[in-house]
């Protein structure tokens, strides 16, 4: 019976080995078609470098092919990686297809390639050998998906803007995961030669690697068992209809793209998106200590966090910050306020690395911004939330937060794969902290839900925890009580003074005026990107500067043009209230400019 179906089962385990060569770019949020060129550098190098088989089965010279070609699909990858990983998208893919053709183009031309004829190869690898291959294969992207080191790739996937600032150092991992792509291209390669007898480059040209790719595609990319999935399902398909009589050559690739159009338009997250995600919970009280996770050293009380001297910020002709000089130390709780444009979040982004600054210096726990990657910035205890949610919609609650922690916790890629007690002390630790950061926030029903299915306060909150799981120094929210109500605002404000309370240096944005002035130590008015104010609430509140900035001058109320009437627009109600009065603590809503052009900076 195996006999019978030998060449199937050895044709799904090639198509799967070879669909993960793509699944492994594509959980990085990568789009590469380079593998059918490392494949094809592989099978060539390997079948014409490694000593001529025995026999069938012959698993010695085999075994000498696969570490030559899986060693230059590999070097492969770093030589194509290097120059294009500042690419995304389709340019990605377009230059990574230029690479394939070329490839093939050069051992077309090649006498020891065999060129257009093929290069002869004796038969080595049987259907045992080949699953066994795939079992290896699968069990290493098995073991990869529960490490730190495979959350950070699912993370630069799903948002990657928001891995750099939890410490994920994007470029690094995304090289890493191309260069596992083409050790993997290059084992299907050799894997390849050593099964079909005659190899030719034309074998690995444009149409072998959209089959990969789609193969992957297929199967799905969130789970490992994807390109296994995917592989089963463009393999049997043909031999379904070849088994029902189905002999045109033109219905078969017809009912195959069908079904394959079948289960992009209904299944969008592939074959794999059928079996459950299931959260792994930790085990054990989550008030253990923090054994398992790396430790951070925190500036002590009244040591400077953050040094700015003549910060500013130009786009083109705009000046959305200019000469701001501000120190934080640590302790502070420091209220950014302003209206609507005046470079609030450009003057965080700065601090937390994200934009550089166009003039004056900064310096955020001993880091000098504008020359230090945004994830440096972070490892060194900054850690943000942003104005827009930027959460992993396609993760777990919990699994948001475990990236969150990501700086703090272990590394347990390579310990998996052996199984070592520590790696599992080490995921737990991570895990418990996960754990502690979401009950901090009141979030701890719902770790096993999508981010994606949560409520807009609930993914504020959540985006909180994420940031709290680094255990930061510096903790920056971007209008953290935007969507939420009075009743969540008045406990976000809790939960940011028991943090202060801890020890947590926090700057945060914020609309609302009332609960600014209730939680912070001190608050800090910009206005057209300059600083007009900073000092204790109370006297920012009465600080006349902060008064016109908001609501207006006398003299533009007297003719009706004046902030005043943007004001009562935006939900300050018929009546103009005092302008004192409604920037003192416990007064609510939010302020927003009239000044339609601030929102240009």
């Amino acid at each position: 019976m195996l006999g019978q179906y030998a060449t199937t089962l050895t044709f799904i385990a090639l198509g799967a080995i070879f669909a993960y060569s793509f699944y492994a770019v594509l959980i990085a949020g990568q789009l590469s078609l380079g593998q059918a060129g490392f494949a094809a550098l592989a099978a060539f190098s390997g079948a014409y470098l490694a000593p001529a088989p025995a026999d069938v089965g012959d698993v010695p010279s085999l075994l000498i092919a696969v570490a030559i070609g899986m060693s230059v699909g590999a070097l492969g990858a770093v030589v194509l990686g290097l120059p294009t990983m500042h690419l995304r998208g389709v340019f990605l893919a377009i230059a990574t297809l230029g690479f394939a053709e070329a490839v093939r183009v050069v051992l077309l031309n090649q006498e020891w390639t065999g060129g257009a004829q093929g290069l002869g190869v004796p038969r080595v690898l049987t259907v045992g050998m080949a699953w066994t291959a795939l079992a290896l294969v699968a069990y290493w992207f098995w073991r990869m998906g529960r490490s730190r080191y495979g959350r950070a790739l699912e993370a630069i996937r799903e948002d990657e803007l928001a891995a750099r600032s939890m410490g994920i150092d994007v470029g690094r991992h995304r090289l890493s995961a191309f260069i596992t792509a083409g050790a993997v291209a290059g084992l299907y390669g050799v894997l390849y030669a050593y099964y079909v007898r005659l190899i030719a480059p034309n074998d690995f040209d444009f149409v072998a690697a959209v089959e990969g790719l789609v193969t992957a595609v297929v199967g799905g990319s969130t789970m490992f068992l994807g390109p296994l999935l995917g592989s089963g399902f463009q393999t049997i398909v043909p031999e379904i209809q070849r088994a029902v009589g189905v002999e045109a050559g033109w219905i078969r690739p017809f009912l195959a793209s069908l079904l394959l159009l079948v289960v992009i338009l209904f299944l969008p997250g592939g074959l794999a998106s059928l079996i459950p995600r299931r959260t792994r919970m930790p085990s054990g009280p989550a008030d253990d200590d923090a054994t398992g996770l790396a430790g951070r050293r925190h500036p002590e009380a009244g040591q400077p966090v953050v040094t700015l001297s003549g910060l500013g910020k130009e786009y083109g002709g705009v000046h959305a910050v200019r000469g701001v000089d501000l120190e934080i130390r640590a302790g502070e709780v420091v209220g950014l306020i302003g209206p609507n444009g005046a470079g609030k979040t450009t003057l965080v982004n700065m601090i937390s690395g994200l934009v550089p600054p166009s003039s004056g210096s900064a310096t955020v726990l001993g880091t000098t911004v504008g020359s230090t990657p945004v994830h440096r910035i972070a490892a060194a205890g900054v850690s943000r939330t942003f104005q827009h949610s930027k959460l992993f919609n396609r993760l777990s609650a919990l699994e948001n937060v475990l990236v969150g922690a990501h700086l703090v916790s272990r590394p347990t890629f390579l310990r998996r794969l052996f199984w070592l007690p520590s790696a599992r002390r080490d995921e737990q630790a991570a895990l418990r902290q996960a754990a502690r950061c979401l009950e901090r926030v009141g979030l701890s029903e719902l770790a096993a839900n999508r981010a994606e299915s949560l409520s807009y306060g609930d993914q504020r909150r959540l985006e909180i925890a994420r940031a709290l799981a680094s255990d930061p120094s510096l903790l920056i929210l971007d209008e953290p009580a935007a969507g939420m109500n009075h009743v969540e605002a008045a406990r976000l404000s809790e939960l940011i003074r028991s943090l202060a309370r801890d020890g947590l240096t926090i700057l945060f944005i914020e609309h609302n005026v009332g609960m600014v002035l209730q939680t912070c130590t001190r608050v800090v008015v910009l206005n057209f990107g300059e600083v007009i104010a900073s000092g204790v609430p109370d006297e920012v509140a009465a600080d006349p500067a902060v008064i016109e900035a908001y609501l207006g001058s006398a003299e533009e109320d007297a003719d009706g043009t004046g902030a005043r009437a943007g004001a009562t627009a935006a939900g300050a109600g018929d009546a103009p209230p005092d302008a004192v009065a409604n920037l003192r603590p416990g007064a609510s809503g939010t302020l927003d400019t009239p000044d339609a052009t601030r929102d240009a900076t």
